[in-house]
């Protein structure tokens, strides 16, 4: 080896870091700063080999969404309400990409999947499409850590899914038949007709309910409690919120609302929170329907619509919803049901408890209305639902 000539010095040879790691970098720039963003945008879009290599993060960063324990009905939710439908298709697209490289799920997270969005978000120049990737990566990766669900499938079974209990081809017909009724009731204009439809969807709820239980305590390994996220999103969160956890409570489930991130985590056996689901959709519908009608007989009396009327609405047809089924589970669960469903009770508590160890609780604020609140009470009791019934004999 020749001699080193006097006077040099050896170095490590450096280069410039790729363009997706320079446009990454703005990602943790402070909010607001579209200066540093727009830049990003710039050498993305005049780069169109960087492409595959952002695709590749975006589904990096993905997975570990799910790792903090996020699922994909909870990121679409999100981008839908702080984003737009272009970065709402563009996560639709990153989440069936990641898809293949995840581990095994369970039915209610492939239902997540089948859910996406349909079709490509709209065409765009290099720099605006590079600029909805960058500021859906930012959201992605400011994403806090969530209570994990259990949503594994083990040993080729579901620990958690809309249908992963043990009921079969059984619990599946129930469940069709189910959705069948309580479509009707959001579908039809007559209040009576929609009163008889969700009457009969919840008792066969219940009953549904009732062999998924008796199943559990026979078997050699007793069912889990697991749990689900539910959207309650604005406006008039408050009130949607104390709806569903009237309608988990009534289910055998407890409710835990996230105001921040627009959804309540229900814990529960599987069974009861297909059920809460269900009927807390249904309902919602419902009110939602019954409120439009309210506020046109307002408006031919004179009186405009407000935030006011709609509010106090709604929370009293949650209250009311709330009273009835609460009225309900007191006198018509049977005694020879109670000694099953409160060992139920005591491993859903035991759950709940340990996912949240601390909670908190929120009143009701804008409740003003006695318009509203008068023709919320009434519009609850036209829905009125059958809560669980008796055991009859086998």
């Amino acid at each position: 080896m020749p001699p080193r000539p006097h006077g040099t010095i050896e170095h490590v040879s450096t280069s410039p870091p790729p363009t997706v790691d320079r446009a990454l970098a703005a990602l943790y720039a402070p909010d607001g700063d579209d200066t540093a963003l727009d830049t990003a945008a710039s050498l993305l879009a005049a780069d169109p080999s960087a492409d595959a290599e952002l695709d590749r993060r975006g589904r990096e960063f993905v997975a570990a969404a799910w790792r903090r324990g996020w699922q994909p009905a909870d990121v679409v939710r999100l981008v839908r309400r702080d984003l737009d439908d272009t970065h709402t298709r563009l996560l639709a697209a990153l989440i069936r990409a990641q898809a293949p490289d995840d581990r095994p799920r369970g039915p209610r997270w492939a239902g997540q999947l089948d859910a996406l969005p349909a079709g490509a978000p709209p065409r765009a120049d290099r720099f605006s499409h590079a600029t909805a990737v960058l500021e859906l990566y930012r959201l992605l990766l400011r994403l806090p850590a969530l209570e994990p669900l259990d949503d594994e499938v083990r040993g080729g079974a579901a620990v958690s899914g809309s249908d992963g209990t043990g009921g079969g081809a059984s619990s599946s017909r129930t469940l069709v038949r189910i959705r069948a009724l309580l479509a009707k009731a959001e579908a039809t204009g007559f209040p009576e007709e929609a009163e008889a439809l969700t009457a009969k969807a919840q008792e066969l709820m219940a009953r549904y309910s009732v062999d998924e239980a008796l199943l559990a305590a026979r078997a050699p390994a007793p069912d889990t409690p697991g749990a689900c996220r539910i959207g309650v999103e604005a406006p008039y969160e408050q009130a949607k919120a104390v709806l569903l956890d009237a309608v988990a409570d009534a289910n055998h489930c407890r409710a835990v609302w996230n105001e921040t991130f627009g959804f309540s985590t229900v814990v529960g056996f599987e069974a009861d929170l297909t059920a809460v689901e269900l009927l807390y959709t249904s309902l919602l519908v419902q009110a939602d329907t019954a409120m439009t009608r309210a506020e046109a007989a307002q408006r031919k009396g004179g009186r405009k619509r407000t935030k006011t009327f709609r509010q106090s609405f709604l929370a009293a047809y949650a209250h009311r919803i709330g009273a009835r089924l609460a009225e309900a589970v007191e006198t018509q669960v049977s005694d020879d049901l109670l000694p099953v469903l409160a060992t139920r009770a005591v491993a859903v508590t035991d759950a709940a408890d340990r996912m949240f160890p601390e909670t908190t609780t929120t009143r009701l604020r804008g409740v003003t209305d006695a318009d509203g609140w008068t023709q919320g009470a009434e519009a609850a009791d036209r829905a009125e639902v059958v809560s669980r019934r008796g055991l009859p004999p086998r």
